[in-house]
């Protein structure tokens, strides 16, 4: 990681410190291990991503882990995705004040916004497999890759959706929670 991403990510997790009493970001519980327990689990994810393409980030709420893949993947032009006007609004404050110039920020439901063809969508703490994945394959373009981080009950997640849906998996394991991992979708189509 660069000086320059590590100088970002320390203001970013200032930002969220600050604003996390008013709009509740992440569980006031977690603050006291907020770097290791939030940001570096979302860098783990973005040391995966590729260093080029369109990214969404889905319910982005305090920007973990699209705020951080745009911190840490500046050539990335990454859309962070939420219906929370509040968190919304942190979200551009972290944008604007970190001059994040391939960062945006959209305020709408997911399902409601038009689907963005991006070659990569993100979430992280959002929902469950079998409701993530229409709203993943709704924003992800044919050939695109889905980046899901999920806790412990990953593998259950999985085995709830291979009904329903085909895909390629490349697990990744957490290398901050145990037994949590990244999942890597590919090929993703109902059916």
């Amino acid at each position: 990681m660069n000086a320059s991403c590590e100088a970002r990510l320390q203001r970013y997790a200032d930002l969220l410190t600050r604003w996390n009493p008013t709009i509740n970001l992440v569980s006031p519980a977690t603050l006291p291990d907020l770097w290791q327990r939030h940001i570096a689990d979302s860098i783990q994810l973005a040391e995966l991503a590729p260093l080029e393409g369109r990214w969404v980030d889905l319910g982005s709420g305090g920007g973990l882990p699209g705020l951080v893949v745009a911190i840490c993947r500046p050539q990335l032009s990454v859309t962070l995705l939420d219906s929370d006007a509040r968190k919304a609004t942190f979200l551009r404050t972290c944008v604007r004040e970190l001059s994040l110039t391939n960062c945006s920020v959209v305020t709408t439901r997911i399902e409601q916004q038009s689907p963005a063809a991006a070659d990569h969508v993100s979430a992280r703490a959002l929902a469950p497999l079998p409701k993530l994945m229409a709203y993943v394959v709704q924003h992800l373009s044919p050939g695109g890759t889905a980046w899901l981080m999920k806790g412990e009950t990953w593998q259950e997640e999985v085995d709830l959706v291979k009904a329903s849906w085909q895909f390629d998996l490349t697990v990744h394991p957490s290398r901050t929670h145990d037994g949590a991992a990244i999942l890597q979708m590919t090929n993703i189509h109902h059916g």
